[in-house]
């Protein structure tokens, strides 16, 4: 069974940093397609950043710059690390894998920028 933790979450004012951790269990994240999903308030969810299990990224145009994606392939636990935060930054964030087994979701973690 997978299981996606979340944590790291927190309320921030703007310009500062947060970095969010998804461990999982049940799953080798290194072998499988991950990423970083946030919702905001009354929104959908949106994609963040993905990372391939060769390393490949694909970060959304409001995150590039700001936020990092890095895999601990030892700790099966990847990270983002969140720069320059913003307001409009403020969401649920959510890991994801997809594998042969499906798409496996985390509880989410609350990110709250204030300015």
């Amino acid at each position: 069974q997978v299981q996606l933790v979340e944590s790291g979450g927190g309320l921030v004012q703007a310009g500062g940093s947060l970095r969010l951790s998804c461990a999982a269990s049940g799953i080798i994240l290194s072998r499988n397609t991950m990423g970083w999903y946030r919702q905001p308030p009354g929104k959908q969810r949106e994609l963040v950043v993905s990372i391939t299990s060769v390393g490949g990224t694909t970060y959304a145009d409001s995150a590039k710059g700001r936020f990092t994606i890095s895999r601990d392939n030892a700790k099966n636990t990847v990270y983002l690390q969140m720069n320059s935060l913003k307001p409009e930054d403020t969401a649920v964030y959510y890991c994801n894998v997809r594998s042969v087994l499906g798409s496996s979701w985390g509880q989410g973690t609350q990110v709250s920028v204030s300015s």
